[in-house]
């Protein structure tokens, strides 16, 4: 699967409250989550994304809480996936979780610009900035790992492989 769209940047250490304010943490909807995602560090991020763009950061993105919300969220708004230079441990499990792909790309991360568009390649591994005419090598999503993004996350996927056991 091929994901394609433009990059928002951001820097370090964005935690779990930057990319959804705790104080909307009230509700679970993930409308609701979108229309606030990223409003306390970027208030045009909600309103000016498109569907398949990507976000974009530094080291250590999604530290602090391990709220679930905080990947609801981005998937939410559109984001295809999120593309760093690391990732806090609670927070990669909870993006694959809810069904969001992140990726690991140190190199890459310190030659993309907002805006640049960009291609991810999640089965042979493969970054593409189509602006910039460059390409890198990111590790691929394990094949299970997928098979969770493919389902929408771990709840829909075990509910799709019950009913494969048990029958409609």
């Amino acid at each position: 699967m091929v994901l394609k769209g433009r990059a928002w940047k951001y820097g370090d250490d964005v935690d779990t409250d930057v990319i959804i304010p705790a104080r909307y943490l009230n509700t679970s909807d993930p409308a609701e989550l979108a229309r606030h995602c990223m409003e306390d560090i970027d208030r045009e991020y909600a309103a000016r994304v498109a569907p398949g763009d990507f976000l974009v950061a530094g080291k250590n993105f999604g530290c602090g809480s391990s709220r679930e919300h905080a990947p609801i969220a981005i998937k939410a708004s559109g984001a295809s996936a999120v593309i760093a230079r690391s990732f806090a441990r609670i927070f990669y499990r909870n993006a694959f979780n809810t069904g969001l792909p992140i990726f690991e790309a140190p190199r890459a991360v310190d030659e993309i610009d907002a805006g640049d568009l960009l291609a991810v390649d999640m089965r042979n591994g493969s970054l593409r900035n189509e602006t910039k005419g460059r390409e890198y090598g990111i590790a691929p999503i394990p094949p299970f790992m997928q098979e969770l993004v493919a389902a929408g996350g771990l709840l829909r996927y075990m509910a799709a492989r019950r009913k494969e056991r048990v029958g409609p």
